[in-house]
């Protein structure tokens, strides 16, 4: 019951601290940078790991009912869907190559950056 509280608690903070920055920098929606301060804060370790593993673990559990609907959408759309299906679903995969892509090559820039003797 404590770590649920705590979890509750450290992502409320996490959001509020997101649309704070949100509402300073603009840019990206409250709930990325809301993320972005959790995992910093549990990097940091600020927060507890082991006290929000479980309800953690419970949210991604029971995220299915986050995407009926997305299923609803598809239904909803279903005549589109249809005639241009082959290019959706084309585009979808090079989009997502293009950018695991660009982010593997930015870490490895980055990262052979980090490594070099001065």
């Amino acid at each position: 019951m404590f770590n649920s509280i705590y979890t509750v608690l450290f992502i409320s903070i996490c959001l509020l601290i997101g649309y704070f920055l949100n509402h300073l920098l603009g840019g990206l929606p409250a709930s990325l940078y809301g993320m972005v301060v959790f995992t910093l804060l549990l990097h940091f370790r600020v927060c507890e790991a082991s006290r929000v593993k479980a309800s953690i673990a419970w949210g991604i559990k029971n995220m299915g009912v986050c995407f009926v609907p997305a299923g609803v959408g598809i239904i909803n759309h279903y005549q589109l869907i249809k005639t241009h299906g082959l290019m959706l679903v084309t585009i979808t995969f090079i989009g997502t190559l293009m950018v695991l892509t660009f982010v593997g090559l930015l870490f490895q820039h980055l990262e052979n950056k980090g490594n070099t003797v001065d």
